[in-house]
């Protein structure tokens, strides 16, 4: 089979497109013929050789995906020709994946495999922020930062959906249309006084601030209102400075840590969350932009365009 894979760490030249012989499957695995695959930061993280990592060289990057079981591998629950999809199986960029069964999830026929592997990873990680690190009550009001992002644009509609109004926090204004289009109430520029503007809106700070950039950890608790609640998922603009407790207590503000892998812990976890957030697609409630597809062959032009984060929407690829 086809690969993209890379034997050293380093920038987007490291990746090879190589023959590489098939998986080889274990008991409890099926074997999935790849129809699309998810980028996602965490590949760039993998390439570079600062996130973990699964096998040995050539490494295969990739743990999002959906296609069609082309081996069964005994398990009667499955047949070949059931279209399936995953969140958290390791090397998914490639043309076959073995895929543990309790990571399996059913693919409705109104689910394309394209949006199944533009919505997994970052509709997962919206549900689990909009619905277990937080309970967004109607009413409420919500900061979401990278707002325009894969998931702050899913977030964004799983807030309204609950009732809440939603302020974003985005670079430019092309990210402030699409955060609108996506049903966010007010949308302010990093580049901007955000914090004053947002307190024009509500003079006694947000309910909950949703932080993936790490380095706005401090001023998202500057805006939270108090008894407010940060939650904290992500740091794409680097590490957060240490959170002072004295500075909790006198506000009884709360700080909350998110990571999608401490709610996907079982087959049961999994499927009854993706099946929420296919219902949520096909009722038309949560819409997706439409995602950016480069050839499995085309990595690198990929990862390049990941990195220059110049992209709204997802980006897939296609074997």
């Amino acid at each position: 089979m086809k690969a993209l894979t890379f034997s050293s760490f380093g920038e987007s030249d490291v990746l090879e497109y190589i023959d590489i012989p098939d998986p080889q499957l274990k008991s409890d695995e099926i074997l999935v013929e790849m129809k699309a695959i998810g980028l996602n930061f965490a590949d760039v993280y993998r390439r570079k050789g600062n996130y973990h990592l699964k096998g040995n060289p050539p490494f295969i990057a990739g743990y999002e995906g959906a296609g069609i079981i082309v081996d069964a591998n005994n398990h009667p629950e499955y047949n070949v020709g059931d279209r399936v999809a995953f969140a958290d199986a390791p090397f998914a960029n490639a043309e076959l994946v073995a895929v543990n069964i309790n990571h399996v999830l059913p693919l409705p026929e109104a689910i394309s495999f394209e949006t199944a592997a533009a919505i997994l990873l970052q509709g997962l990680t919206a549900h689990y922020l909009a619905t277990d690190s937080h309970k967004t009550q109607e009413g409420e009001t919500v900061l979401i930062h990278a707002v325009a992002g894969g998931v702050g644009q899913i977030l964004t509609q799983i807030s309204k959906l609950s009732g809440a109004n939603v302020i974003g926090l985005t670079s430019s204004a092309d990210k402030a249309k699409v955060a609108f289009e996506q049903g966010a109430n007010h949308v302010l520029l990093y580049n901007e006084d955000w914090k004053s503007e947002l307190f024009k809106i509500v003079p006694n700070g947000v309910d909950v601030v949703y932080d993936s950039i790490g380095s706005t950890l401090a001023e998202s608790f500057e805006v939270t209102k108090e008894c407010g609640q940060v939650v904290f998922f992500g740091m794409a603009g680097g590490d957060p400075a240490p959170v002072d407790p004295r500075m909790l207590m006198d506000g009884s503000k709360t700080l909350t840590g998110g990571d999608l892998w401490s709610y996907l812990n079982s087959k049961e976890e999994r499927i009854k969350r993706a099946s929420q957030l296919f219902s949520w697609i096909i009722d038309g409630k949560i819409k997706l932009s439409e995602p950016t597809s480069f050839k499995l062959s085309e990595g690198k032009l990929a990862h390049d365009y990941l990195e220059s984060r110049k992209s709204t929407g997802k980006i897939i690829l296609i074997p």
